[in-house]
């Protein structure tokens, strides 16, 4: 079969190769995968820094039973069953579905014709939803509904602000949002705040023209995927009781809000709370957004395999509107 593959030797680090198809354990599926997408996640194995390559050897030494390294990359997958392990009792051959295989024991591997997973890593996929949308929601997805309920049940009348919003995380959850009656503001790239405003949030924000926490403006809740400001500027532009969730950025500021959440939880009305994914646990909430009418993934692509490094450098220039899809079919 055709996969990405992490060579060991160093950069570029992926390489499309032919390689053998994996056979599954008792309690996994063989997956013929029709469309994955890319997440931070992927781009750390495609293009790892320093501090990740040092962490996950670490880890690796230290840890009894971690796995390996991943050797073919891809978290989000949607594909057919081709294959069942002995003990699966889920899914049967021709199902389509579709999961985050990004958890600590799964393996990733989407980024192939043919990936192993575990039943308890996948959904069955909808008859009226395609392959490329269920490959968008996974992770992004997720990551969405978690932030939003970082504060708690959604309420009528909240304000609402999303930075970095014009991807795979805020283009799902302003749709996920809206239909609780919440006022949703997104902040990004000029090019992406068209994209934005059709398909539900109510302002939009230039980074390049204007600092969110600088506007006076204040929210019941933020979600950021970017984490790129210090934490006095989003405790200003928070409402009295208000949240702050992150839930993607840059590493440092991540490790540093960690402690500070903890004291500024505990000193003030307002919360600071660094979002740790839990893999697959909303998907069954957003499949009902999805069948509700509520929901449309925003697909960027669909790029095929053999583009690979076209898709990589879009998303790592944050230049994708929605979820960078790759197929294999």
């Amino acid at each position: 079969m055709k996969a990405l593959v992490r060579d060991e030797s160093g950069p570029p680090w992926l390489a499309l190769r032919d390689i053998d198809a994996p056979v599954p354990k008792d309690n996994e599926v063989l997956i013929r995968v029709h469309a994955t997408s890319l997440n931070d996640y992927d781009l750390f194995i495609a293009r790892p820094p320093l501090p990740i390559r040092l962490v996950g050897s670490l880890a690796r030494a230290v840890i009894p039973g971690a796995p390996p390294r991943a050797r073919v990359p891809g978290c989000d997958v949607a594909g057919t069953v081709t294959a069942v392990g002995s003990g699966v009792t889920r899914f049967r051959l021709g199902d389509g579905v579709f999961g985050d295989l990004s958890g600590f024991f799964a393996g990733f591997g989407a980024f192939a014709e043919y990936v192993c997973a575990s039943e308890d890593a996948l959904l069955l996929k909808p008859a009226a939803m395609t392959f490329e949308q269920a490959a968008a929601l996974p992770q992004a997805g997720v990551l969405a509904a978690q932030g939003l309920l970082a504060n708690g049940p959604l309420r009528a009348g909240q304000k609402i602000l999303i930075n970095g919003a014009g991807g795979g995380v805020g283009t799902i959850g302003v749709q996920v949002a809206k239909p609780h009656g919440v006022e949703v503001t997104g902040v990004d790239h000029a090019s992406k705040l068209e994209m934005m405003r059709r398909i539900g949030f109510d302002h939009v924000i230039d980074y390049e023209k204007e600092d969110f926490t600088k506007t006076g403006n204040r929210y019941d809740l933020i979600v950021d995927t970017k984490t790129n400001r210090s934490p006095r500027a989003y405790l200003r532009a928070l409402n009295p009781g208000g949240a702050y969730a992150t839930v993607g950025g840059d590493s440092a500021r991540l490790l540093q809000l960690v402690p500070l959440g903890w004291v500024i939880g505990r000193t003030t009305d307002k919360k600071i709370i660094v979002i740790a994914l839990k893999q697959n646990s909303q998907l069954a909430h957003l499949l009902e957004n999805f069948e509700a009418g509520h929901l449309q993934p925003v697909i960027d692509g669909a790029y095929r395999l053999g583009d690979w490094r076209d898709a990589l450098d879009r998303f790592a220039a944050a230049r994708h509107h929605g979820k960078v899809i790759i197929t294999m079919l």
